[in-house]
């Protein structure tokens, strides 16, 4: 049996600024209550079900995990998988996320869970800003020192069974220490799961350095290999995986 990364909770209580920014990771390890004092973990909208965990097959790559999507009266578990060179990120910053930790190559899984905007909407219908305003949310992951500028989306296309959206963008992340914007790249794979109404994202990113030299490539190849299903039926009762104070729904 292949070897598989799963899911940590070790935590610090230091942050080292500049690692952060450069990476997504902090060189001492995942942050801890007190160096998140006064600031709120990043929200994805994921929430994984109760019971389960994150995986990475580490022979393949093979990343896998249960989620529930829907409200809490009416809960839908789906299973997602891709394929990641990068490793499992671990710690109370990250939901569903693979990187790494020298370069900040990585993508991580995001939920749209207000479906105001696309109840009763295929994936295809929905704007471009509809994606840029999600992702680059205040609380979403790519805000977590602030809001990214300069953001671009320089491609929008749909995959060949049609259920898929694939964007490519542009934006730029500030750096608290310098002071500074370093623009970064991303594409994103969209779907809207059979019987509900949420945005289920695969995100993945480089530096615009790193893109021209082969990131766009590795990025690409992972993100595209997203695939959203509907978990197997069973008896189990539908549950959400409570993680400290995040709401439920």
């Amino acid at each position: 049996m292949a070897a598989e990364e799963s899911t940590g909770s070790g935590v610090q209580d230091s942050l080292n600024i500049d690692d952060f920014l450069r990476s997504g990771v902090d060189s001492g390890g995942p942050m801890g209550v007190s160096s998140q004092a006064g600031k709120s973990r990043p929200q994805t909208g994921v929430f994984l079900r109760d019971g389960t965990d994150v995986g990475r097959d580490k022979r393949t790559g093979s990343v896998s995990a249960e989620i529930v999507l829907g409200t809490k009266a009416d809960p839908i578990p789906v299973l997602l998988n891709y394929n990641s060179p990068w490793p499992l990120a671990t710690g109370s910053v990250y939901d569903i996320e693979c990187r790494d930790s020298k370069t900040g190559d990585g993508a991580f899984v995001s939920v749209v869970t207000n479906t105001q905007q696309t109840k009763g909407k295929s994936i295809s219908e929905l704007s471009n800003d509809f994606f840029v305003t999600n992702l680059f949310s205040s609380t979403g992951r790519f805000s977590f020192y602030g809001a990214p500028t300069n953001i671009k989306v320089s491609k929008n296309t749909m995959g060949d069974n049609g259920d898929m959206r694939l964007l490519e963008l542009s934006f730029s992340n500030l750096s608290q220490s310098t002071q500074t914007e370093i623009p970064r790249k991303a594409i994103v794979a969209a779907t809207i799961p059979k019987g509900t109404d949420n945005v289920v994202m695969l995100v993945g990113s480089a530096a615009a350095g790193r893109w021209k030299k082969g990131s766009s490539e590795t990025v690409a190849q992972t993100v595209k290999s997203f695939k959203v299903a509907p978990s197997p039926k069973s008896n189990l009762k539908v549950r959400v995986k409570k993680r400290g104070e995040d709401p439920i729904f």
